[in-house]
């Protein structure tokens, strides 16, 4: 049935709430995944609802947490989330990076300490409505081995920009560096069927069509080595620099574990500061219509966008099973 996207918020944060999650926490929390599923992103939307409130009542993230600056420099600070669900602090990155780049013509800002981000485009929307381009990056549990190597070291690490435009809405790329998603594989294990080839290797490290083994061995990075290279890049970015774990030393989401230390990255860049505001939107608008005159090609974000407006109007398709559990945990009657 379909929900509207004020009520579906309502009923996450209660749900997150009853977890042990902080109002605020909750909130934020809900604010995301509710924009996810809006957006047609299940992945990062209402599947993760049961996770993130087990992972609340067992004490992997801090429902109590107050995230805060701890260190700063005129253009970059750390955040510590203080082992706490990432969206608080991940709403303090981007506020800081906002005020930091408008001041300094461009920032940086580190989150440590943190759990699952979710879908990193969320994030940086608000920064590209602002004005600024905006780049960000995480870290996650290791799912892709080292180039030649056998044993998953690396997140799937994600990687997003947000570009402003004059007169519409930002342009928005984001992707994970794997060719397909973990869920994917989870799925075709769970029904007993095969992968195809280019998804994923086995423990020895041998590319694999069987889903099970797929599951103890390591995900495909997109591009072969290229992929690899940039999944490292990520985990540099995100962690050496703020001091979090590495994907190799973050237990999987989807099995028990211990509390959740990944690190995000966001920075904003003030077109001001550089070729000024006019020629950027001249050089971007001259680099879109070019792609868009030739037939077929369709602007990044251009569906997201379409599905957004569809939930505002009519509600978010929530199916049955999902609404039930969402309300078991709400603690709200059927």
């Amino acid at each position: 049935m379909n929900i509207s996207r004020t009520e579906l918020i309502a009923l996450v944060a209660r749900a997150l709430e009853n977890a042990g999650a902080s109002p605020a926490m909750a909130a934020a929390t809900a604010r995301a995944l509710v924009a996810a599923e809006a957006a047609g992103q299940g992945g990062h939307g209402l599947s993760r609802v049961a996770m993130y409130a087990g992972h609340v009542k067992s004490g992997r993230a801090n429902g109590r947490a107050a995230p805060r600056i701890a260190h700063e420099k005129p253009a970059a600070c750390l955040i510590d989330a203080q082992g706490g669900l990432a969206y608080l602090a991940m709403e303090l990155a981007v506020r800081e990076a906002k005020q930091r780049a408008r001041v300094q013509g461009a920032a940086f800002c580190g989150v440590t300490n943190s759990h699952h981000c979710g879908a990193m485009d969320y994030h940086l929307t608000p920064l590209a409505e602002a004005g600024l381009v905006a780049l960000g990056f995480t870290n996650s549990p290791a799912a892709i081995n080292a180039w030649g190597g056998r044993r998953p070291l690396f997140g799937t690490n994600p990687v997003a920009a947000a570009f402003p435009r004059k007169t519409d809405a930002p342009l928005v790329i984001d992707l994970s560096l794997t060719e397909v998603a973990r869920g994917k594989i989870m799925l075709a294990a769970k029904e007993g069927k095969p992968i195809p080839p280019g998804w994923a290797f086995d423990a020895a490290g041998n590319p694999t069509t069987d889903a099970k083994a797929a599951l103890t061995g390591s995900m495909a990075a997109i591009g072969g080595v290229k992929g690899v290279m940039l999944a490292l890049l990520v985990e540099l970015l995100c962690v050496a620099l703020s001091g979090a774990r590495f994907g190799f030393e973050n237990d999987s989401f989807f099995e028990p574990g211990q509390p959740a230390s990944l690190g995000h990255a966001i920075v904003a860049i003030d077109p001001a500061a550089l070729g000024g505001a006019d020629i950027y939107y001249e050089r971007i608008e001259t680099l879109l219509a070019a792609m868009l005159a030739d037939d077929g090609v369709r602007l990044p974000g251009a569906r997201r966008r379409k599905l957004v407006a569809d939930a505002e109007e009519s509600g978010i398709a929530v199916p049955e099973a999902t609404l039930r559990q969402l309300r078991e945990l709400a603690g709200a009657a059927n």
